[in-house]
Parts: structure tokens; C-alpha cells; sequence
């Protein structure tokens, strides 16, 4: 389960199903490259993206590979895509207070960095709006743009989205000085719904 697998013209895939006679497998590409007949070679390993602080300011797709055109990435290393969750013990306490910049949520609501939050609401209310607003807030426009040690890293992962509104925003981000310390990860709605799925364990994966 979640390893990776390799058909004969060098589409991937991750399996995720196992039974007795059958193995379900999403396939990261078009289907329409996979047909009845191609071989299917075992990879060995789970599915894996690259994380590390060279991903800082960078742009990339569900499965690690830089969209940006600023050149390929010098990764560190790679972490599992799937991995079990720590129990509740063995994590680590949440101590210090998340500012999202936005009085009216800071004055009601405590956010403590590494807690869970969910913005619920219907659409066009303004969730996105709340999250955008939050990455600028951990920074300011007159700072340079150069990593700062207190910052709160972040990471916006844009799945289904249309690929003009990802560049807009990736371009709001990188005019307000915001983009040097924030990853994109994007699965557009033209890509595959298999890295539409991946994207937000891959943009968790980056996280932790």
C-alpha cells in the first residue's frame, strides 16, 4: 500500500488498493498513456516528495518537480507522502500563539502554531481570502526578502484550481515579500485527478 509503481513508458503511480487478484493503482499522468499490455515494475519504495528549506519560494507540482522556471531544486532529502500520524502524546505541546494580522479573528480566537484549524464556510465567503491574508501577515512588505529565522513558514497548496489564478496569486505573494518564506504546491485543474488527490499530502508532508 502507497508504494510506488512504474509502467514501461515512464508513467508513475502509487497503489493503493491490494487484493488477492487485483491491485488498484492511481496513475500520476493521463490515462489515456496506460493501456491494456504495458508492463508494470514495482519501485520499491513509497511515494516520497522532496522537502527541505530549498523549497522556500519555490513553486511545485504534487510530486516535487519545480513549475517556477527558476531551475531545479538542490533537495535535501525526501519524506513518505503516508506516513502514520504520531499518537497525541508523542507530539509536541502547541506553546507559542499563531498571529494571523486579522484583530477581528485574533481577538476571538486563540491559534497556537501546530494546531489544526478549519475554516468552514460556504462559497465565495471568504476562506481563501483569510488564509492569503494570514501568509502576508507573517511577514511585511518593507522587510527584505531574505529567510528570517522567526518567521512561520507556510505552505499554500492550490488543487483543482485554475492555473491563471494560481500565478496571480503567486505573483501577490512574491510582490508583497511573501513568497520567501511560503512553498506553493499546485495540482491544477487541467493536471491529472490523481495529483489533485496527492496534492494536500504532499503539501502536508512539506510542512512537517
Amino acid at each position: 500500500m502507497g508504494e510506488l509503481v512504474i509502467f514501461e513508458n515512464s508513467i508513475s503511480g502509487m497503489v493503493l488498493t491490494l487484493e488477492s487478484d487485483l491491485t488498484g493503482v492511481v496513475i500520476f499522468g493521463s490515462e489515456d498513456s496506460v493501456s491494456e499490455g504495458l508492463a508494470v515494475y514495482r519501485g520499491f519504495s513509497a511515494v516520497q516528495v522532496p522537502v527541505g528549506m530549498q523549497l522556500c519560494g519555490r513553486v511545485i507540482d504534487a510530486i516535487g518537480n519545480p513549475i517556477d522556471d527558476l531551475g531545479p531544486v538542490k533537495y535535501e532529502f525526501y519524506n513518505n507522502v503516508e506516513i502514520k500520524a504520531p499518537g497525541i502524546i508523542t507530539r509536541h505541546k502547541v506553546t507559542e500563539p499563531l498571529q494571523t494580522g486579522l484583530l477581528a479573528i485574533d481577538s476571538m480566537f486563540p491559534i497556537g502554531k501546530g494546531q489544526r484549524e478549519l475554516i468552514i464556510g460556504d462559497r465565495q465567503m471568504g476562506k481563501t481570502t483569510i488564509a492569503v491574508d494570514t501568509i502576508l501577515n507573517q511577514g511585511s512588505s518593507t522587510t527584505p526578502s531574505e529567510l528570517i529565522s522567526d518567521l512561520t513558514y507556510c505552505i499554500y497548496v492550490a488543487a483543482g484550481q485554475r492555473r491563471s489564478t494560481v500565478a496571480r496569486l503567486v505573483k501577490r505573494l512574491k510582490d508583497k515579500n511573501a513568497l520567501a518564506y511560503t512553498v506553493v504546491v499546485t495540482a491544477t485543474a487541467s493536471e491529472a485527478a490523481a495529483l489533485q488527490f496527492l496534492a494536500p499530502y504532499a503539501g502536508a508532508t512539506v510542512g512537517e
